[in-house]
């Protein structure tokens, strides 16, 4: 499997950045993939990887770039409970100072990086993310309907910027939610507020999970979860982007 480190420049400097690529060479669909709050790191190295062998470009940004290059805190090989309180200490600064605006300034630099890839297709991309990364999934693809037709986001705040950011959304979407991160009544008034507004979504609690259930190197993993994402993730790239 074809991989790269990058450096992509943007408004504030240079943002480090993973890319994997298929292995058959040629041109192919690119997917912006947003890795969690904890970043770059051998299971998003993995999961990029996995995503390229089905016929992507797929990218994955240092979205924290500004205070360093990834990884920007240091890490045990599987982030368990007792670990988590030191690490949310170092990233909950950073991830406060992410605002929306410098979401918005990094997404046009790494969608601009994508256009100009000689091994990525022309045409529209998709966009990825878990945990907060879902959340930067939805302003980039709100921010850019002309250019990203479809949207993931996995146990992630896909709806913290309320209903006026979702309204400008007309990708496809999928969006996977952790048992233990929203009611059935907050999935019922988001689900409500995407039908509003025209677009083909599913939007589902996946049963028996909690947050972060996608990433093998943390407690809450789920391996029927991490399948099931696969599934509805390589649905939704198959049905809205052409690898051909």
């Amino acid at each position: 499997m074809p991989t790269k480190t990058l450096h992509i420049p943007t408004a504030d400097g240079q943002a480090d950045a993973f890319a994997a690529l298929p292995n058959a060479g040629g041109r192919r669909p690119g997917v912006l993939m947003y890795p969690d709050g904890f970043g770059i790191r051998p299971v998003l190295r993995q999961m990029a990887c996995e995503l390229a062998e089905h016929g992507y470009y797929v990218l994955v940004p240092n979205v924290f770039y500004r205070h360093g290059p990834a990884p920007v805190i240091e890490l045990p090989e599987h982030i368990g409970e007792e670990a988590r309180p030191a690490i949310f200490a170092q990233l909950m600064p950073m991830i406060k100072a992410h605002t929306a605006a410098r979401t918005l300034s990094d997404a046009d630099a790494y969608l601009r990086f994508l256009a100009t890839q000689p091994e990525v297709s022309t045409g529209p991309v998709a966009v990825t993310g878990y945990c907060i990364g879902g959340l930067m999934a939805v302003r980039t693809a709100a921010a850019h309907p002309d250019q990203v037709v479809a949207v993931a986001g996995f146990h992630a705040p896909v709806g913290a910027d309320g209903p006026d950011v979702l309204s400008k959304l007309t990708a496809q979407l999928h969006f996977g939610h952790a048992e233990g991160d929203i009611t059935p009544g907050a999935l019922k008034e988001l689900n409500e507020t995407l039908s509003a507004t025209g677009v083909s979504y599913t939007s589902e609690i996946y049963p028996g999970t909690i947050h972060g259930f996608t990433m093998s190197d943390t407690d809450a993993f789920n391996p029927a979860a991490l399948q099931r994402h696969w599934d509805r993730l390589l649905s939704l790239l198959g049905n809205t982007l052409t690898t051909g």
